[in-house]
């Protein structure tokens, strides 16, 4: 297989620079929690008290395990105990599975994971619902 200038792809980095930490109220993980994306840099230097993370595509590595270990690993390095709540906006397995082995870390990390099923029936549709506090 040669490799020439056409099959070549520039592999860009959208990981987030090294830096001070930035603060926020709430976060939207993007790409659907993906873990090209999102590093243990990220959650190093975007504290928020709130993260919502999407995808329910297991196929897709939605949302990424690694994602939801690079939480527990950038949250260990902040200075301050602020607790943070995870918002998932779907039920996975890797979420169940991340949630049941990690249980003791998220409550050393003050890290709450919030659950819900509560659906919504409007006409002639239902659909999950969650409620956020802020």
């Amino acid at each position: 297989v040669s490799k020439g200038p056409g099959n070549t792809k520039a592999m860009k980095s959208t990981a987030v620079p090294p830096g001070p930490p930035v603060y926020l109220d709430l976060v939207y993980i993007p790409n659907h929690s993906n873990s090209k994306n999102v590093d243990v840099e990220f959650f190093k230097r975007v504290r928020s008290s709130y993260y919502v993370v999407s995808g329910n595509d297991s196929a897709a590595d939605e949302p990424s395990r690694a994602v939801l270990d690079s939480l527990l690993e950038g949250k260990a390095q902040w200075e301050s105990n602020m607790q943070v709540t995870l918002i998932p906006t779907h039920d996975s397995e890797v979420m169940r599975e991340w949630y049941q082995e990690t249980h003791e870390k998220q409550q050393d990390l003050n890290i709450m994971v919030l659950a819900s099923s509560s659906t919504v029936v409007m006409q002639d549709e239902s659909f999950p619902a969650c409620k956020i506090e802020l």
